[in-house]
């Protein structure tokens, strides 16, 4: 006998809030396991936007976006990296994701306009961008619920809602003060006034997770946590159900319409990612941390075929101290006065290029046998004194001295002295920077193209000309911060057709199975298209699986 029945048995409490709001919103019952003790998942640390084309909140603020374009797009980005058939599905279904998001949740939207997408040069590619974000979300609403929304990755020194779009002029305070400062004092007074009325306004992954833990609350869908998948429960060929592993005794829950597997991916078990990935890896992926493979591992068990394991969302980031996380450099990879060097001393990329590329582009030096190894964000005092650096040092404020003590990073009155320091070749770092201060000057990267793009340029620095991104490093002030390879969590997982469900070897469907965000393989193959391609598949296949169990899903007649 089974301890509990209901339609539809979710794992995971990210994006797959958005499957079992679906799922509910259509007469299901449904009920949400989470291994961890927070609700929100890896969305919840995330930056919160999604890439979804041709979605309301786009068009309402005034883009001219279409699902034509976007297929365009799409066709030329993902080519044959992934089944053309589960792209269409993700496109095709976006709209009507957003438009349940808004009808269950009190979540609203807006357009990241200029946010362009990461492929631009590509046909279909928009440089004003499709990504969309939450607008700030007063988490008060969840009551006594809030403790167990999962933390961000960062935290404001104030209560301060600091949207992406809001980040991009933060960052540039010191050099454009008239659109940087006004926002800061915006949002402090949003974020410090709220907490005077009660309310507990959130921003990015923040405020989405919430906004979908809201809806689910609101909606009565029971959210059971610290309660760890054990075992998929199978009758034939069919999943019915599963053993789930709950204050400490097991207990067997049986799904009528199906079982989500939306538990993230392998992010933290490194016996995985250097099976699949490579040996240099070490446990820095930002991705929640319960993410340790369970549900792609278990899938494999019942005959699903995996895919893309080599694949990952990527994001370069500072060495972390001892004990300690990484932080992510966005912007700070596309500001002038800075460029990044390899193990050789030379530049190997264009710092700028999107976060998976980048991280790409490293393991495909490491398969080659010419790994980039350890490498440096070198820049100068007055790209120090210009621009915020790890999402917390702000303009002018001095390196943690932890980091000089760490060997993290280092100061220096000449390239020779940096090279030195950092054990680079100094004859190599010093033509890097010779070579590097003539093209800069000149504002055309001949070797890496940085700031062609339109992406390139989102995040370079428009009081600089002629290009954003390029300026010559003064060299009688270096400094450089060692950077290491962390990532925003896998993307490879059980391989699955247009309605979401895991596929064998044979292409033949696990009845009563499905799987979402990064427990399935990459909706787009090796390739990212946008900022937030990753939440935008997660929430629409999260409607996709949710539509297709309530349609379409034959009812399970189980005697487990």
């Amino acid at each position: 006998m089974s301890d509990t029945t209901v339609d539809l048995l979710v794992i995971g409490s990210g994006t797959g809030l958005a499957a079992a709001l679906s799922a509910r919103e259509q007469g299901l019952d449904v009920l949400v396991v989470e291994k961890t003790a927070y609700v929100g998942g890896s969305t919840a640390r995330s930056g919160g936007a999604f890439w979804i084309p041709a979605n309301p909140a786009l068009l309402e603020a005034g883009s001219r976006d279409t699902l034509e374009r976007g297929e365009t797009y799409l066709d030329a980005v993902v080519g044959d990296n992934a089944p053309r058939a589960r792209w269409q599905a993700f496109l095709r279904h976006g709209p009507d994701t957003i438009t349940m998001l808004r009808r269950t949740t009190g979540l609203k939207f807006m357009w990241a306009r200029g946010y362009a997408d990461y492929h631009t040069e590509l046909p279909g590619g928009d440089a004003a961008g499709r990504s969309v974000e939450s607008r700030p979300f007063d988490a008060s609403v969840l009551g006594e619920s809030r403790e167990l929304l999962r933390p961000g990755v960062v935290e404001a020194p104030v209560p301060m809602p600091v949207t992406g779009a809001d980040y991009k002029w933060m960052n540039l305070v010191a050099r454009k003060p008239g659109k940087g400062l006004p926002r800061i004092l915006r949002r402090a007074a949003q974020g410090i006034g709220g907490m005077a009325l009660g309310r507990d306004y959130l921003a990015g992954g923040q405020a989405l997770a919430a906004g979908l833990f809201a809806g689910a609350l609101r909606a009565g869908i029971p959210i059971w946590r610290e309660t760890s998948l054990v075992e998929l429960v199978t009758e034939g060929d069919r999943v019915v159900g599963a053993v789930v592993e709950r204050d400490g005794a097991r207990e067997t829950i049986l799904a009528r319409k199906g079982v989500v597997l939306a538990a993230g991916g392998f992010d933290h078990d490194l016996a995985m990612r250097h099976r699949y990935q490579a040996e240099f890896l070490e446990d820095w992926s930002l991705g929640n941390d319960g993410n340790t493979g369970d549900a792609i591992k278990l899938g494999a068990e019942v005959g699903a075929e995996l895919t893309l394991m080599d694949q990952t969302w990527w994001f370069p980031a500072v060495a972390p101290l001892p004990g300690g996380a990484p932080q992510v450099l966005l912007a700070e990879r596309s500001l002038p006065g800075s460029i990044m060097v390899d193990r050789h001393g030379r530049r190997f990329i264009n710092e700028s290029i999107d976060y998976m590329t980048f991280g790409q582009t490293v393991l495909e030096r490491d398969r080659a046998g010419d790994p980039v190894g350890a490498m440096w964000l070198v820049f100068d005092q007055a790209y120090r004194n210009s621009y915020v650096l790890a999402g917390s040092l702000f303009p002018r404020m001095a390196l943690p001295r932890e980091w000089y003590d760490a060997g993290i990073a280092h100061r220096a009155a000449s390239a020779a002295e940096l090279a030195r320091a950092t054990g680079l070749p100094e004859a190599a770092l010093t033509e890097t920077l010779d070579r590097f201060t003539g093209m800069a000057a000149a504002g055309i990267d001949d070797d890496f193209h940085r700031g062609n793009s339109a992406y390139d340029r989102y995040y370079g620095d428009p009081t600089v000309t002629p290009n954003p991104n390029l300026r010559p490093l003064d060299r009688g002030d270096l400094y450089a911060v060692k950077v290491v390879l962390s990532d925003l969590g896998t993307c490879g997982g059980l391989r699955c057709d247009e309605h979401g469900r895991p596929l064998r070897a044979d292409d033949s469907v696990i009845e009563g199975l499905y799987a979402i965000g990064n427990t399935a393989g990459n909706v787009f193959g090796r390739a990212y298209p946008g900022a937030g391609a990753t939440i935008g598949q997660g929430l629409v296949f999260g409607h996709i699986v949710a539509t297709h169990a309530a349609r379409h899903a034959a009812s399970a007649v189980v005697t487990a």
